[in-house]
């Protein structure tokens, strides 16, 4: 009995457990129900909708457990795409232009968490007048029309172009970042920057420091997966992405069990969120299911991930204390 206690307890600790258990659900469920599900092409539909979604999860997870968001993440990735299309139409070599643009991206991060940070306004208001100012360029430089992504097959296979390419790149976002959350001084800092603010203040934290360049991670990663997703369809379009975008990136992270009030989180929660809502989404259309009906499951999903996390959290709170005993 106590060995199963134990096991028990282990595995209660696992933060990403319910999540994990809905999306296994999920995808029985869509297999039982229909034959299609389970196909190679329908799997690549299914990271087409998860990789973007991931990716920008990936760098929400980091700003929420800080304390902060970014609603502006949507539009710098409809916005980094243009960038580089703009660098390219003037003559730089390609991959030149890419890594300006991602460069340019990471600079808008950067001046979301420097007017945070500096001017103290809240990150709410500070990235959704940014959302409607990208939105604005982003409509200018496009003329509001689609344009055709670079051929190049040396750089744009790599970027979005070749198979599951966008899926290996969100895979690896993941990877690096829940390294950095949970094996580095960095994601330490950040974890008690939003857990404790006063308390890491006090401590030595330079919490400021930790939330600009969470921010610029924030705005690297939306215009990667902007380009990522473009490139892989074969064009830019200025209506990809926007809020739609920030909102499944931040959906995902909470129904991964990334807290809102921040000081707690992962990054592989938030892929598995991104998982999940990708499984429903695309286990609708094979079911021939209205899509009005995934906002249905989307509240559901953010309602029931927050109940079995609570659930998880006391349970492990009172399992820890018998341990204890």
């Amino acid at each position: 009995m106590p060995g199963s206690r134990r096991f028990l307890l282990g595995l209660m600790r696992v933060k990403e457990l319910s999540i994990l258990l809905v999306t296994i659900a999920a995808a029985i469920y869509f297999s039982a129900a229909s034959d299609a599900f389970n196909s190679v092409d329908n799997y690549r539909t299914i990271a087409q909708y998860v990789a973007p979604w991931a990716i920008i999860a990936a760098g929400e997870v980091m700003l929420l457990i800080c304390g902060e968001i970014d609603l502006s993440a949507g539009f710098v990735f409809a916005l980094a795409p243009f960038l580089l299309m703009q660098f390219y139409v003037n003559s730089w070599p390609l991959a030149l232009a890419l890594l300006g643009a991602i460069v340019a991206s990471m600079l808008i991060g950067m001046v979301n968490g420097l007017i945070r940070t500096v001017l103290g306004i809240p990150s709410f208001i500070t990235t959704l007048g940014m959302a409607f100012l990208l939105y604005g360029l982003v409509l200018i430089i496009s003329n509001g029309r689609p344009v055709a992504a670079p051929k190049d097959a040396a750089v744009m296979q790599v970027f979005g172009g070749a198979r599951w390419s966008e899926l290996l790149w969100a895979i690896g976002v993941i990877i690096v970042l829940q390294v950095i959350l949970s094996g580095t001084r960095f994601g330490i800092h950040t974890q008690a920057t939003g857990g404790n603010r006063v308390g890491a203040a006090e401590s030595g934290i330079a919490i400021n420091r930790i939330k600009v360049i969470n921010f610029a991670v924030l705005g690297t990663l939306a215009g990667l997966a902007g380009i990522l997703q473009g490139t892989r369809v074969g064009s830019y379009d200025p209506t990809n992405g926007g809020f739609d975008m920030m909102f499944f990136g931040v959906a995902s992270a909470v129904i991964g069990g990334t807290a809102l009030l921040g000081g707690t989180g992962t990054v592989v929660g938030a892929f598995l969120g991104a998982l999940l809502l990708g499984i429903a989404f695309d286990g609708f259309n094979v079911l021939g299911v209205s899509a009005n009906a995934f906002n249905v499951v989307l509240g559901a999903a953010i309602l029931i991930a927050m109940i079995l996390n609570v659930s998880l959290l006391v349970l492990r709170k009172r399992m820890g204390s018998r341990e204890l005993a």
